[in-house]
């Protein structure tokens, strides 16, 4: 029997390809970058203040270009490629069309549709981590940091755990679509980086409001629809546990934030919609290792745990511990990010269900994947323990990975460069840092005329729009 001719394979759709996995997966690469851009852009640009609005967004921005030329530059291969060592691949170009055009390494589509994927894992990490550095890290420092920390730090994480080939991968360590690679790095790397780039003014650490919290929101709204295909994309397949992923990611993320905004309303007597996505941004990070291989009923557990553990070391523990309080993480990602990775990792490990893992990973030693609860369920309370020192193991790994290689990034960049701006430039933020301003009105025609960079219009081209707007001021 013949196929439809849609079906047909020819030399554009080899015979391995699967146009719906494909067209699945391009999708969720799209919903992840989304959440880098425009998500994290107007999210980072609306939850500072006023002055770090440019700033702010515009290292999200920045770190998303600069990660793509160096993931299709060498560090794709470094993360996904020939094993050089147990955690790391051998650097190489991705930019042929032979390799590119040729079936992934896993799933049924092309390696170009593999790279574009892990492509934007990869951008987001860092821009994450910029949450802890925002309002005073110096722009040209951020541009150094961000390939050397991608290429010394993500890729060994990103092999050792997701390569076939890394020992962690080997080891069992079950991180169903990040919560190691991505958030528990990006929360340890940016604590460390803000370490060694030092805090804000004191004015900026005291009080840093909003200064767009409807804007605010939207970037939030993006980066939460966005984890459908951040977790749903995981399993490299349209299937059956990429719907599951996708249904858990909503419920533990919805629990997370409901419990921190009761815990707001209960100790604080107000509901906070700060809170209330910082409870968004903890559930997501929590569902991420175990999105696929948990039970619904498992994620609302999660979802519980991820809004109430973040939630306390947050709100009540950070003023106790002298660390965190000398430390200057602006947007708190050691707890949403960090804990809540580590928080994920170790509920994976408990609560794992083997048929579960089994349809993700579709391999033949499926059966070594086991959360602790079936182990014990099961009598299989060894193999539920060993999952567990497994889960324990990769936190260890990606923690001091990120202690190390982020330190020395940071000392180095220091040589060159410092890592912090200086007071005045502290003092008056975008205006100086890149001579624009996000929120301007042209009632001071003098500043419009002297400004250091080019605007959206020009006085001489356009003078009725400058002398309309002019016009309209002072009407007002």
């Amino acid at each position: 029997m013949e196929l439809p001719s849609n079906l047909s394979p020819d030399e554009a759709s080899p015979e391995w390809m699967n146009k719906g996995d494909n067209a699945w997966q391009l999708t969720a690469a799209t919903l992840v970058g989304l959440q880098c851009v425009p998500g994290l852009v107007i999210l980072y640009g609306g939850m500072v203040k006023k002055k770090w609005a440019i700033n702010s967004a515009f290292m999200a921005l920045y770190a998303f270009a600069s990660v793509l030329i160096c993931w299709v530059g060498w560090s794709y291969r470094m993360s996904f490629g020939d094993k050089l060592t147990a955690f790391w691949g051998k650097p190489s170009v991705a930019l042929d069309e032979k390799y590119l055009l040729r079936q992934a390494f896993l799933g049924y589509f092309p390696t170009a549709t593999m790279v574009f994927f892990q492509f934007v894992f990869a951008a987001i990490t860092p821009i994450l981590i910029a949450g802890a550095l925002l309002g005073r890290m110096n722009f040209i420092a951020w541009m150094l940091f961000v390939p050397l920390w991608h290429t010394f730090s993500y890729t060994v994480g990103a092999f050792s755990i997701w390569c076939p080939d890394g020992w962690l991968s080997k080891l069992g360590v079950i991180d169903f679509a990040g919560g190691y690679v991505i958030h528990l790095s990006s929360g340890v790397a940016g604590f460390t980086a803000a370490y060694w780039v030092g805090p804000r003014l004191n004015k900026d650490r005291e009080r840093f409001p909003p200064n767009n919290i409807l804007m605010m929101l939207a970037g939030a709204g993006l980066l939460w629809m966005g984890w459908t295909g951040f977790n749903g994309g995981a399993p490299y397949t349209a299937s059956t546990d990429a719907s599951l992923a996708i249904l858990n990611t909503h419920v533990c993320t919805a629990t997370s934030l409901l419990t921190w905004l009761v815990l707001d309303i209960a100790v604080f007597g107000k509901p906070s919609v700060i809170g209330a996505v910082n409870g968004m941004i903890t559930g997501l990070v929590c569902i991420t290792p175990g999105a696929g291989v948990v039970q619904s009923w498992a994620a609302i557990l999660m979802g519980l745990i991820s809004g109430s553990v973040p939630w306390y070391t947050m709100t009540i523990l950070h003023k106790k511990i002298n660390l965190l309080k000398h430390v200057d993480d602006t947007f708190a990602v050691v707890h949403t990010h960090a804990l809540a990775g580590i928080l994920g990792g170790i509920l994976t490990g408990f609560f794992a269900v083997p048929k579960l893992c089994r349809l993700f990973y579709l391999v033949p030693e499926w059966e070594r994947y086991i959360g602790l609860a079936y182990g014990l369920q099961t009598g299989r309370t060894s193999a539920g323990l060993w999952q567990m020192g497994a889960q324990l193991a990769g936190i260890g790994f990606i923690v001091c990975l990120n202690i190390v290689t982020t330190s020395l990034i940071c000392l180095f960049i220091r040589l060159i460069v410092p890592l912090r701006l200086e007071e005045g430039v502290l003092q008056i933020g975008d205006d100086a840092i890149h001579g624009e301003e996000a929120y301007v009105l042209w009632d001071d025609e003098e500043k419009y005329e002297h400004t250091q960079v080019n605007s959206a219009y020009d006085a001489d081209e356009y003078p009725s729009v400058v002398s309309k707007t002019l016009s309209e001021l002072q009407m007002v």
